[in-house]
C-alpha cells in the first residue's frame, strides 16, 4: 500500500462515507466466489477490508479469475506475472479491468486502478466484482462455478419483431389512455374546451 499520511478535515469526511459503504458480509461472499472460480489451492485471507485488499492487490487473482470466466485457450489475459514491482502489480490491474469491460461490465461500474491499489475505494472494488458475478451467471455459458444464488441474475433483453401489417394495424387503435369518445357531443366538446353555448 502506498504511504500516505492521515487525512483530515473534509478529506477525512469523505474517506469515511466511502469506507461505510464496504460491505464484510459481501466481501465473504466474493472471497468465496473467487476461490471456487479460479479453481486453485487459493488461500483464504483473513476478513477485514485491508486484508482484502493485500489479497487482490497485485493483480493475479483478478486476472485469474476474469480468465476463468472464457473457455480454455480463449483467455483475454495471456501473461500473468507473480511481480512484486508496483507498475507491474498496476498494469495487471488494468488488464483485468480492460477484460471486464469487453467482457460487459458497465464502465460506471468499474473502479479505478489506485481504488484497489491503494485501498482509496474498496466499495467500488466490491460493485465490480458484483457486477461481474452477476454477468457470468446471466450468461450461464458454463464457465461460471459457485452458487448461482451468490449473485442476481440481469434482465435479459426482449426485442419483439413485428410485421409491417401488424404495425399498419396498430395504427387504427385508439389505446384506452387517450379516453373514449363514448356520449360526446359537439357541445360537451365546447363545454371542455371553456366556452360555453347556450342553445
Amino acid at each position: 500500500m502506498a504511504n500516505r499520511g492521515p487525512s483530515y478535515g473534509l478529506s477525512r469526511e469523505v474517506q469515511e462515507k466511502i469506507e461505510q459503504k464496504y460491505d464484510p458480509e459481501l466481501e465473504s461472499r466474493l472471497v468465496n466466489w473467487i476461490i471456487v472460480q479460479c479453481g486453485e489451492q487459493i488461500e483464504h485471507p483473513p476478513p477485514g477490508r485491508q486484508h482484502f485488499q493485500t489479497w487482490l492487490m497485485d493483480g493475479t487473482l483478478l486476472c485469474k479469475l476474469i480468465n476463468s470466466l472464457h473457455p480454455k485457450g480463449n483467455e483475454p489475459i495471456a501473461k500473468i506475472s507473480e511481480s512484486k514491482m508496483a507498475f507491474k502489480q498496476m498494469e495487471q490491474i488494468s488488464q483485468f479491468l480492460k477484460a471486464a469491460e469487453i467482457y460487459g461490465v458497465r464502465t460506471t461500474d468499474i473502479f479505478q486502478t489506485v481504488d484497489l491499489w491503494e485501498g482509496k475505494d474498496m466499495a467500488a472494488v466490491q460493485r465490480t466484482l458484483m457486477a461481474l458475478g452477476s454477468l457470468a451467471v446471466t450468461k450461464d455459458d458454463g464457465c461460471y462455478k459457485g452458487d448461482p444464488s451468490w449473485f442476481h441474475r440481469k434482465a435479459q433483453q426482449n426485442r419483439r419483431g413485428f410485421s409491417e401489417e401488424q404495425l399498419r394495424q396498430g395504427q387504427n387503435v385508439i389505446g384506452l389512455q387517450m379516453g373514449s369518445n363514448k356520449g360526446a357531443s359537439q357541445s360537451a366538446a365546447r363545454v371542455r374546451l371553456g366556452t360555453w353555448v347556450f342553445v
